[in-house]
């Protein structure tokens, strides 16, 4: 009889184990195996492009968006680029002559060219600002040191004409080309006539 009740207890007790085991496994839903915070940024910043882009460090609820770069503007400091003064162009003004002719192998101002200097010197005195260079020239006759030495002569020569005039000396600078930017490049009297000058250059132009 006792043998009988144990072999029921243990029946009891297998069957409810058994139902214990089953409920727990029903219990338990199918989830997938976990994705790393890594791996999935990886995957992530693979599709989006900006993969390598450093978001350590970040609060949490941080925009991890790059930021919108804005355009790059024009800055308030280009209005002080040089502007050409109309008058200097104005083919009714001396000012708009900016050439002054030698003979040959001469760096001495010729009188016919007074009222233009006069103008340019009057200019220069009533615009303490700008900014002038003179550039002598001479023909292709001649070794090219030599040229570069007499074009430099034209050019201070036309200097201390302006200097005589009351120009400041620190608005005029000069330079030689010698030969080397002929005005008309043939080989004649009339196109040496031309090169023999120096040109008068504003800053800005």
């Amino acid at each position: 009889m006792k043998s009988a009740q144990k072999s029921t207890l243990a029946l009891l007790a297998a069957t409810v184990l058994g139902v214990l085991a089953l409920s727990g496994c029903s219990s338990t839903p199918d989830t997938p195996a976990a994705v790393t915070e890594g791996s999935r940024t990886g995957a992530t910043t693979g599709a989006t492009g900006t993969r390598g882009a450093d978001t350590s460090g970040l609060p949490a609820g941080t925009n991890r968006m790059p930021a919108t770069v804005q355009p790059a503007t024009e800055s308030n400091n280009s209005t002080a680029t040089s502007r050409i003064d109309p008058a200097l162009t104005d083919p009714r003004s001396p000012l708009s002559q900016r050439s002054i002719f030698y003979d040959y192998d001469s760096f001495v101002v010729k009188d016919e060219f007074k009222t233009m200097v006069d103008a340019h010197a009057a200019y220069l005195k009533r615009n303490p600002g700008a900014r002038l260079v003179i550039e002598g020239n001479t023909d292709e006759r001649g070794s090219r040191e030599y040229n570069l030495a007499l074009g430099q002569k034209r050019a201070e020569g036309v200097k201390r004409v302006f200097a005589l005039l009351g120009v400041n000396e620190s608005q005029v600078q000069t330079v030689s080309f010698g030969e080397e930017k002929p005005r008309n490049p043939a080989a004649t009297e009339g196109a040496y006539s031309e090169n023999r000058r120096c040109d008068l250059r504003y800053a800005g132009e």
